[in-house]
């Protein structure tokens, strides 16, 4: 007997805040879509991320579609709150939500796409959303010596707090927020170094009494849909509410130019000074999460990078993308952001699903 198939209108792949935000939407368009989440919590990497992270933005630039953050809306949120928030979110949702459905791979079929699940389970749509954002793939560059560095190399993505690197040596490298608070968190119970390629670009949180991001709003910038020219995104600067230009200036942690060669447990400085280390922390970003479309000709680049405009498949007129860095303005991979660019896909599918499916690439 073969594996019985499931028939969906659409599948949205993922459950964090881009997943949603786009079953919200199709849901929106009449659309019903199901949403497939790895993990047991419609939370997306929230939960996972460091214990001492909070919001860039304030409560109230922090909502998706249809539902408000809730409680004081000048306030930063912590890491807790948003998973709680997305709990909340999920649970207001008109849809299909399914926990612990992690998806193997996604092929072309006549009728739109075949989605295979762990476990061997099958899911025919004729739509799908891939909003697996990218903390499952961490980035890694290949720093001169790395591999074969005998002391202790994470990513910031397994990085919870600073007690098991109570005095030590540890070196963060990266220039971005996460980098930098982490140093400065490091630095606090250790000696920590934040080894960059450029000295650290700072912006003021707040201006004229008001956050950067009523500024970003207001003038534009936040929704200017720059993605479709950027042919490699910007470091983002480091919003800094007045501590961490402080902490560097302070020497706490210190910042140093991007290390040379890494020998055993010892890091050789750009000054040609040596020290031994005990950890190396990459804060180094992440790379879209895609693997299940692999197998979905033309859908991916070499380098595993969806092809794709403002979110929209280049090969496959039934896929679309939400969250992705920079997918269409500056603001696509936040809260306050990704819903904007989930209608945008959801009006384009249920388009497509109304006026029936036009034949695939082969």
């Amino acid at each position: 007997m073969g594996v019985v198939v499931e028939h969906v209108e659409a599948v949205v792949i993922g459950g964090g805040q881009s997943g949603l935000a786009a079953a919200h939407a199709l849901a929106g368009q009449g659309v019903a879509p199901v949403v497939l989440e790895a993990s047991d919590r419609a939370a997306g990497s929230w939960p996972r991320y460091y214990d001492s992270l909070t919001l860039f933005s304030q409560a109230r630039f922090s909502s998706l579609p249809g539902l408000a953050f809730g409680g004081d809306p000048d306030r930063y949120p912590h890491r807790d709150e948003v998973a709680a928030y997305l709990d909340r979110y999920a649970a207001h949702l008109d849809a299909d939500i399914r926990t612990r459905r992690r998806v193997t791979g996604v092929t072309a079929a006549s009728d739109g796409f075949r989605v295979e699940l762990e476990g061997g389970a099958r899911i025919s749509a004729g739509a799908v959303v891939a909003a697996s954002g990218s903390f499952g793939r961490p980035h890694r560059p290949g720093l001169p010596g790395l591999a074969s560095f005998t002391g202790q190399v994470l990513h910031v993505a397994d990085y919870r707090g600073p007690a098991p690197f109570a005095g030590r040596r540890v070196v963060v490298v990266g220039a971005g927020n996460s980098a930098v608070q982490v140093a400065a968190e490091l630095a606090e119970t250790s000696r920590t170094t934040l080894a960059t390629r450029a000295p650290v670009r700072f912006a003021r949180r707040s201006l004229l009494g008001r956050d950067l991001h009523f500024w970003l709003t207001l003038s534009g910038i936040d929704t200017a849909p720059l993605g479709r020219v950027l042919r490699t995104p910007p470091t983002q600067p480091v919003f800094d509410p007045g501590r961490y230009r402080a902490a560097l200036a302070a020497g706490l942690p210190d910042r140093r130019p991007m290390f040379t060669d890494l020998d055993g447990n010892k890091v050789t400085w750009a000054d040609g000074s040596t020290e031994a280390v005990d950890s190396i922390i990459l804060a180094t970003g992440y790379r879209p999460d895609l693997p299940y479309l692999t197998g979905l000709r033309g859908a991916l680049d070499a380098s595993g990078r969806p092809r794709h405009r403002a979110g929209a498949s280049l090969s496959h007129p039934g896929l679309a993308y939400v969250g992705l860095e920079w997918q269409r303005s500056l603001s696509s991979n936040s809260l306050r952001g990704c819903g904007r660019d989930a209608e945008r896909a959801a009006r384009r599918l249920a388009a497509r699903l109304r006026r029936g499916r036009t034949p695939l690439p082969h």
